[in-house]
């Protein structure tokens, strides 16, 4: 291997080297919050599988909860009534947002602009109209309860104070973001950030751009259907809120505050948006959202570039990295 090949694969593991140290002492230092940062994790997933949608494809949705929720009550149902191990949880709750993208997106990804965002806003609204409906499955307004989960692999329990729950969000949180950037810098995710760019280009090379899209919307379905079922796992309840409009807008605010088109920019976004939520929401819990504006404000009005480029020449001499600066662009990139 030549020792730019091998430079290149150390560079790409960094990020994932960050994030277990970050994990790692956050679990330390902090295990009184280990509920929160799963969270975190569990949102962050989510956020990256609306990522793919919106910050790749260019599809503006508000109705992604709908493939979060099915993911939520099916993992909660199969640990009710088939078994309660927590990775055939994963695997069911995967496999259900995965199927009700599919579903849904054979009607909805005929449409683009406020056509489609209506319909995927309708797609969530019929499916949280369904879940109330069926009380008998879903348990209705008081929501899914009374199912629990066995050890993960048969030896971690989850326990009260998140350890375990924290642990195995992190792992799954990795794991998706591995698979999506290696998904979206493929040739097949490529392409979609082709038609996102020149749909008519596309289009005009013989790309099939609805049934590109369409098996894009079933991965974002898929890994939204994880964020689901970890985050049935970790509550041990699944509500109507799971469906509902108010979780879509939050993770397009989370994606926006990150920046739409980076994997990475989701997590920050998550973890920024929860972080502000937990201690602005314990401070005052009835205008917190006036700092979310604000920073959506200052995300929206200022270059992304500028604003990097500004923290990077504060920071550059406390970090002394001997580094004359650091180009930022703003291309989307795995």
């Amino acid at each position: 291997m030549s020792r730019r090949t091998g430079g290149s694969a150390i560079q790409q593991s960094l990020p994932y080297l960050l994030l277990v140290v970050i994990g790692a002492l956050l679990y330390f230092l902090m295990p009184e919050q280990l509920p929160l940062f799963s969270r975190i994790a569990i949102m962050a997933i989510f956020v990256m599988s609306l990522d793919l949608v919106v910050g790749y494809a260019g599809l503006a949705t508000l109705g992604h909860a709908a493939l979060f929720g099915t993911g939520a009550y099916a993992a909660g149902l199969a640990a009710l009534h088939l078994a309660p191990d927590p990775l055939l949880g994963v695997v069911i709750g995967a496999a259900a947002g995965a199927l009700v993208a599919f579903l849904s997106g054979l009607f909805i990804l005929r449409y683009q602009g406020l056509t489609f965002l209506m319909l995927s806003i309708a797609i969530s609204q019929i499916l949280g109209n369904l879940a109330s409906k069926l009380r008998g499955w879903t348990g209705g307004d008081d929501g899914l309860t009374g199912f629990s989960n066995s050890a993960v692999l048969g030896f971690a329990r989850f326990d009260l104070y998140g350890k375990t729950a924290f642990v195995y969000s992190g792992i799954v949180m990795l794991l998706c973001l591995f698979v999506m950037r290696r998904l979206m810098g493929s040739p097949f995710g490529l392409s979609c950030v082709g038609i996102h760019q020149n749909r008519l280009r596309m289009a005009a090379i013989g790309t099939d751009i609805p049934g590109q899209l369409l098996k894009l919307y079933v991965f974002a379905g898929f890994f939204a259907g994880i964020a689901g079922a970890l985050s049935a796992q970790t509550n041990q309840i699944v509500g109507l809120d799971s469906l509902g409009f108010e979780l879509s807008a939050e993770a397009l605010v989370m994606l926006v505050l990150g920046g739409a088109g980076t994997l990475y920019g989701a997590i920050a976004g998550a973890a920024i948006f929860m972080l502000i939520h937990h201690v602005a929401s314990t401070l005052n819990p009835y205008h917190w959202l006036f700092i979310i504006g604000g920073l959506l404000v200052l995300v929206v009005l200022v270059p992304r570039e500028r604003l990097v480029g500004h923290l990077g020449r504060r920071l550059s001499p406390l970090l002394s990295t001997g580094r004359a600066g650091v180009a930022v662009k703003g291309s989307v990139r795995p």
